[in-house]
């Protein structure tokens, strides 16, 4: 498009570029505002909360993998461990250095992408624009799940298809953004190891238009991972012994049919169609096309990896609606052409604006509900617990649920014992799952014998039981274990609310006292 600025002074050509890059913030910092507000205002996400936990615990000597359960690889525990420390140092609640880690993270990537893309693709030599664009998505997209593994992953990926998408062109870039990029995008994937197909089919795509497979940003991101690999095996063969087993033979648990996936995730399916198809369309008539093709392709790698995964959260699509949103934004962006024009010009950005509106109407009702929690309109689930717990004194607590929002980040906010290691009863419904299909407790996995080691090691003075899910957690450990059947007999209930019944452990006689810690085993698994 011509600009009809090019005719005018030097001055005023300066001055009109920095209002224009001024606006493009507004955006941008309106954003941020809003995302601080009702991130720090809310509750953190569970999974968020748990592995900050984790990573908190680390530092204080537990080891991974055997100490605490948890079936991701470590490197999201390395992350966290900066934000869980630093807390730990000020004495200063987790989220409140937590959320502007992640917001930073999010700023210092759409930063770099912008520097990347200086002088490529629209809106051309303005980086302001393009940080503010990448900025404003990174920010809003996520909702809820800001901060999940998909969100720094997404992130750590975009400088690696900055550099891809010139390469596609021909464009120069520097051979330390290379390497640098190579080896972040190796980072996003040691978070999600199976993200590397996204990346695959990225390359595979790459071969097909002339972009030789070794070059220094894969070699950057081939070397970093063998290196992380390395350190698996030396550090923590207990994650490749123990971690990925359990996950493979319980996780299941919570898989759902390619139906409901499909169904689920139609607003981002229909758009990354269309991304895709607009690419198609114009591939002939723009000079940079290779943008929006390399984000709709890996969005494409990150559906792929989506549908594999078989689990119905949202933030397991993140990548593909914050990819699509990012290509959509482009043809945007990219219009008017006089080189498509007009009618190719208006048809495309018909069908980007309809398809980002329904990515967008999405976001927006995630974020309606985060609003509310932030302003107090309604009393979660967590804040009643939390309120239990200081009100009761409770110094250890439990929940018998799938949920891990009943146990963080109750915990985290109130700094009370957790009387497991895991961090719900995913485990143990995978175990009584597992039982189902095959006729018998899998003996390699003895989850209900590690649930009551966990109970007894203290018996916990609150325990909530969730009777939303239909699974009487407590009867079925009952009836395994004689031990917590005496121990549980002590406890009465206090409250009940949501579907949750809470429960206080009451003063003991000797001999049910004698339970709670002399029949314990260590917190060891591995």
């Amino acid at each position: 498009m011509y600009d009809q600025t090019i005719d005018a002074p030097p001055a005023l050509r300066v001055g009109h570029h920095r209002l224009r890059s001024g606006l493009a913030l507004i955006p941008l910092l309106a954003a941020l505002g809003v995302v601080l507000f009702t991130t720090l205002g809310s509750p953190l996400k569970d999974d968020v909360a748990w592995l900050l936990y984790v990573a908190r615990q680390w530092l204080a000597g537990r080891q991974l993998y055997v100490d605490l359960v948890e079936i991701n690889p470590p490197m999201i525990v390395w992350i966290l461990a900066l934000p869980a420390g630093l807390s730990a140092a000020l004495d200063v609640p987790v989220k409140f250095v937590a959320v502007p880690f992640f917001a930073g993270c999010m700023l210092g990537c759409a930063g770099w992408c912008a520097k990347l893309l200086r002088g490529y693709g629209p809106p051309g030599s303005a980086p302001v624009p393009v940080f503010a664009v990448v900025g404003t998505v990174l920010l809003v997209l996520p909702g809820p799940e800001f901060g999940q593994r998909e969100h720094l992953l997404v992130a750590a990926s975009l400088p690696y298809l900055c550099i891809f998408a010139r390469s596609l062109d021909g464009a120069p870039t520097r051979p330390a953004d290379e390497i640098i990029a190579g080896i972040l995008a190796a980072f996003g994937c040691a978070l999600k190891p199976q993200f590397l197909l996204a990346f695959g089919l990225l390359e595979i795509v790459g071969r097909m238009h002339g972009v030789r497979l070794v070059r220094r940003m894969t070699i950057g991101l081939a070397i970093t991972m063998l290196g992380y690999i390395a350190a698996l095996c030396l550090f923590y063969p207990a994650y490749l012994t123990s971690a990925i087993p359990l996950g493979l033979a319980l996780y299941g648990v919570s898989d759902v049919g390619w139906s409901q996936l499909l169904s689920d995730g139609r607003p981002v399916l229909v758009a990354g169609a269309i991304a895709l198809l607009l690419w198609w369309a114009n591939r002939r008539k723009m000079s940079d096309s290779a943008l929006p093709l390399t984000l709709a392709v890996f969005a494409a790698g990150s559906i792929f990896v989506w549908l594999l995964e078989e689990k119905a959260w949202f933030y397991h699509r993140l990548p593909a609606c914050i990819l699509t949103t990012l290509a959509l934004v482009y043809w945007v962006s990219a219009l008017p052409r006089p080189q498509m024009g007009r009618r190719a010009a208006f048809f495309t950005a018909i069908f980007a604006a309809a398809a980002l509106l329904g990515i967008g109407f999405g976001a927006f009702s995630r974020w309606h509900d985060q609003l509310e929690n932030a302003l107090g309109a309604r009393l979660m689930a967590e804040r009643r617990l939390e309120q239990l717990i200081h009100t009761e004194r409770a110094r250890s607590y439990i929940a018998f649920s799938q949920w891990i929002g009943l146990g963080f980040p109750v915990v985290n906010n109130t700094g009370v014992h957790w009387s497991s290691r895991f961090d719900s009863m995913w485990a143990l419904a995978g175990e009584l799952w597992r039982r189902r299909i095959d006729g018998h407790l899998p003996r390699d996995w003895p989850i209900h014998s590690w649930v009551v080691e966990d109970f007894l090691a203290g018996c916990p003075d609150l325990a909530v039981v969730d009777e939303r899910e239909g699974a009487d957690y407590v009867g079925t450990l009952s009836s395994f274990d004689p031990r917590f059947r005496d121990a549980w007999s002590r406890y009465r209930q206090i409250a009940a609310f949501d579907g949750l019944r809470v429960f206080r452990r009451q003063a003991s006689s000797s001999a049910v006292a004698g339970l709670c810690g002399r029949h314990a085993l260590p917190h060891r698994h591995g």
